[in-house]
């Protein structure tokens, strides 16, 4: 049985035993569950472990977390909580503020129109909230200004699966990935977003041999465990896939029975391909890309008949995303590979409830129930709407941009940091800057989009929240509650509700509780649907508050004609056909290969691709707390080949600018031959709390997909160049400081403390008066300088504790490891042995100095490990697994130890 908690009474001593609740992880589309051990008696006491009942993270994977999910204990404190309503930054009422917002949003429409006001929204949110949401907009104010951060990440995805099957449908399931003999990851670094779903293929291999081929232009920590690598141009993913599709119908490898029976668009699909990709040569030319390994990609999926293509944001993040989408699923309807046990195209979504977001409509061109504005009769009859929006609204890149231009007055952010995230992020903060009426709802008091809110409403945070979500397989699962909501804050659904009322939209928004709102949503999906449409859980209507509270994990569609023993729900779709197109007959969609829509030229002559790392998330409003995860990777790096780096005059550990003709970032460089020339790799997590000038999104161009909307993250044309400092630092403090006015600095959590790493154009004069002033020291400091190398150390110890360190060099590769000093701010007194070689940044015990944290998991340290290889002779990764346990939780971190393993035996030779 699938128990959702567990609580015991004691009747000895009366005191409440720990309480068992299952939830599910906040972070990435796979949908891990969790179980959350809490003791009622002490809120900070709160253990999250995985689910091992979980069907994404449970199972023949016995229950398992990724680095993040393993840290979410880590990410409940509330000292950077928003946690009562402002207006204008002052603390108000929540009647002061719902009004405040409804009346702003009223007299615009009023003034303006309907198309006047907008909401962003986030698949951060649960789907009863999305849900309200969308209501709110569509339904009652009668315009689809309504998007998405999901625009961001899988709007491609969904265009190409509407165009090619009729609806927004995943045909496949996790399952998939343990059936499949050959996986293909297309522009998808795995073992660093989706580690869950990575071991779950990994283990795979290891039980039935499969293959697994990674296509990517890095060589990514997933590309670097591949059986085949290939390091494509960015940008030619249609030219790849139309070559398949060519080599499979002269190799006569296609299944002609399915296409003939269940499929439109073979002939034209095919004659635009071998347009494009006439032989394998051009397809080696286009792609840059060695002839053999193209061969022996095509001839792998030619032999295979179990071959499941996973893709995710390389593919989607682009002006050409959905028509890469739709060249990848040509390939598998044309070989009859849709639906059947280990064999379909699997889009793998970046959020927790990006899923649960377009079930809803929470996309500005999609109704709720996956029905179009063809439908929006039947969706006004169901919710007995005063009107309904009649077409599409505005998308993402284009809703800011309206708000610039003063066409949108008044904007509610819910639970996402478009300040950051969007493309061209300049242009947005002018955009929210100028406009009329900024309302933020979120969890956290300081982020880079509050700052912009006239009205910020406090939004209830992961464990206080309690609704569904719904994974990348369709599976959807609770989310419950097992804090109480902090301070005044409140659901989101709850609160849009409120404001609702406040707009004379009291009989559609009179809802008492998240079991509401999911059967209302229920019920809807079924309503006239009849087997018209793909998204129907009519199954689950009519929940009580009882049956919802104790709902298990169960994939759609799962309607009320289904018998009781197909309560899970639905694992595959279309393997025998019965698309939802109007003849129900998949399409096989003619793309042609084109270039980016921003080329590089003289001035810009890189290619600026950006992306996830593996233990931070997002905007780092919730991985930022945790001092183990900040560990793996402390500082935005710049990626580039070491030929590049010759060429544009950078170097290793150096500060750069990274500029376009949108913005400019100033980041700290990275040598790899990982890298292919004339490319270069910026994460997206440094937002303006947590660096000096790291945006990525600055630098991002605010190119989009014709089709989806999606901007164009993986391609824009940039220059770089040095730098130049006077000096580079780091500081090691209990107490934050004010770092603000340095021309580089970045900040991180530490146990105990905060990490910053500086560096100044500017000579300073005096280092000691510098050093007290930065460190607000009223006392004494111990120090040590050296004129002749321009270096300089100081300590501050209070009580026999140590306070802070400060280390200032001439060039950034004469600090000294951080790591060891790190570990000294959670021992409440200092030894005397570290006091003595505490300026000399070096431990007593060479051992005690683990270095950079490589598992996350376990906390195992890069020199622990080196050290470990060198001295037992370790050769794999099994073996350092076995002697350390790194690499044997998630598996995301067994790349790096392989990279370990490889350097450490070459520097050996």
């Amino acid at each position: 049985n699938y128990s959702f908690f567990i609580c015991v009474i004691c009747e000895i001593c009366g005191k409440k035993m720990p309480t068992k609740i299952k939830t599910t992880c906040p972070y990435c589309g796979v949908g891990c569950g969790v179980t959350v051990d809490k003791l009622a008696a002490n809120t900070e006491a709160t253990t999250v472990k995985p689910d091992a009942d979980h069907p994404a993270n449970g199972g023949k994977l016995g229950g398992v977390l990724c680095s993040k999910g393993s840290a979410l204990g880590d990410t409940l404190q509330l000292g950077d909580r928003l946690l009562h309503p402002q207006i204008n930054g002052q603390q108000a009422s929540w009647d002061d503020a719902l009004n405040r917002v409804a009346g702003e949003f009223k007299k615009a429409i009023d003034e303006h129109g309907p198309e006047s006001v907008a909401f962003y929204v986030s698949g951060q949110l649960l789907t009863e909230d999305y849900y309200v949401a969308n209501k709110l907009m569509k339904g009652y104010i009668g315009a689809a200004n309504i998007d998405t951060n999901s625009r961001l990440c899988m709007s491609s995805a969904v265009a190409g699966h509407k165009r090619a099957f009729g609806s927004d449908t995943v045909p496949g399931c996790y399952e998939d990935f343990e059936l499949a003999q050959l996986t293909v990851l297309v522009g998808a670094n795995t073992a660093w977003c989706h580690p869950i779903l990575f071991k779950r293929i990994q283990d795979a291999r290891k039980n039935n041999g499969g293959q697994l081929i990674a296509i990517d232009p890095r060589r990514s920590p997933t590309a670097a465990q591949a059986d085949l690598h290939l390091p494509i141009k960015p940008g030619t993913d249609v030219l790849l896939f139309n070559g398949l599709l060519v080599w499979l119908d002269n190799h006569k490898a296609l299944d002609y029975g399915y296409l003939q029976q269940y499929c439109n668009g073979f002939t034209d699909t095919l004659a635009q391909a071998r347009s494009d990709a006439p032989t394998l040569q051009s397809v080696a030319d286009g792609c840059d890309v060695d002839i053999d390994l193209i061969e022996r990609f095509y001839r792998a999926f030619e032999t295979t008949k179990k071959t499941i293509t996973l893709f995710s944001m390389g593919v989607n993040q682009s002006s050409q995303g959905t028509d890469k989408v739709n060249a990848i699923i040509n390939c598998h309807l044309a070989t009859g590979r849709v639906g059947v046990p280990g064999a379909s195209p699997f889009s793998m979504t970046g959020q927790p409830n990006a899923m649960g977001g377009r079930e809803v409509g929470g996309l500005a061109n999609m109704l709720a129930a996956h029905m179009d504005f063809d439908q929006a009769e039947r969706v006004q009859t169901f919710w007995d709407s005063p009107t309904i929006a009649g077409k599409p609204g505005l998308k993402a890149v284009e809703l800011f941009e309206k708000i610039e231009s003063g066409d949108i007055k008044a904007v509610w952010i819910m639970a996402t940091n478009p300040a950051v995230s969007l493309p061209n992020v300049n242009q947005v903060r002018r955009a929210l800057e100028s406009c009329e009426f900024v309302a933020v709802s979120d969890c956290i008091a300081h982020t880079d989009t509050m700052k912009y809110a006239d009205v910020a409403l406090p939004a209830a945070g992961w464990g206080e929240k309690d609704g569904t979500v719904t994974n990348s397989e369709r599976r959807i699962s609770r989310q419950r509650a097992f804090l109480p909501q902090a301070g005044e804050s409140r659901s989101d659904w709850w609160i849009i509700s409120q404001v609702a009322q406040r707009m004379g939209y009291e009989q559609g928004f009179d809802y008492q509780s998240a079991a509401e709102v999911f059967n209302e949503h229920a019920r809807l999906s079924a309503f006239e649907n009849f087997g018209a449409r793909d998204f129907d859980i009519g199954g689950l209507a009519g929940l009580s508050e009882v049956g919802y509270d104790s709902m298990q994990p169960v994939q759609w569609p799962l309607t009320e004609r289904m018998e009781k023993k197909s309560i899970s729900g639905t694992k595959r779709l279309f393997g025998q056909g019965k698309f939802f197109t109007p003849d129900r007959r998949g399409n096989l969609i003619p793309v042609a290969a084109a270039k980016p829509a921003n080329a590089v030229n003289t001035e810009y002559p890189l290619t600026l691709n950006t992306g996830r790392l593996r233990d931070h998330w997002h905007t780092m409003t919730r991985t930022g707390k945790s001092a183990r995860l900040a560990g793996h990777r402390v500082e935005p790096m710049l990626t580039l080949h070491p030929e590049d780096a010759l060429q544009f005059g950078l170097r290793d550990a150096h500060i750069a600018d990274v500029e376009s003709q949108w913005g400019k970032a100033t980041v700290r460089v990275e040598l790899s031959k990982d890298q292919r020339r004339g490319e270069v790799f910026l994460p997206i997590h440094w937002t303006d709390q947590y660096s000096g000038s790291a945006i990525a999104g600055k630098v991002v161009n605010p190119a989009v997909d014709a089709q989806s909307g999606q901007p164009e993250f993986k391609h824009t044309p940039v220059k770089v160049s040095p730098a130049t400092m006077q000096w580079h630092a780091f500081v090691l403090s209990r107490k934050a400081l004010d770092v603000s006015g340095y021309r580089y600095w970045t900040k991180v959590t530490g146990a105990q403390h905060n990490r910053y790493e500086l560096a100044g154009d500017q000579a300073l004069s005096d280092t000691p008066s510098w050093a007290k002033a930065l460190l607000e020291v009223d006392g004494e400091l111990l120090e040590y300088s050296d004129p002749s190398s321009d270096s300089y150390r100081a300590a501050l110890i209070t009580d026999d504790q140590l306070q802070a360190v400060l280390v200032i060099a001439k060039r950034p590769t004469d600090l000294p490891s951080r790591d060891w000093l790190s570990k000294l701010f959670a021992e409440d007194e200092i030894a005397a042995a570290d006091r003595s070689t505490l300026l000399l940044a070096e431990p007593p015990d060479p051992a005690a100095d683990v270095g950079p944290i490589v598992c996350s998991c376990f906390a195992v340290g890069r020199n622990t490990i080196q050290q470990a290889i060198t001295e037992k002779g370790l050769k794999t990764a099994a073996e350092v697994g076995g002697c350390l346990k790194a690499g044997t939780n998630c598996g995301s971190c067994v790349g790096e130890i392989e990279g370990l393993l490889a350097s450490t035996v070459s520097q050996a030779v």
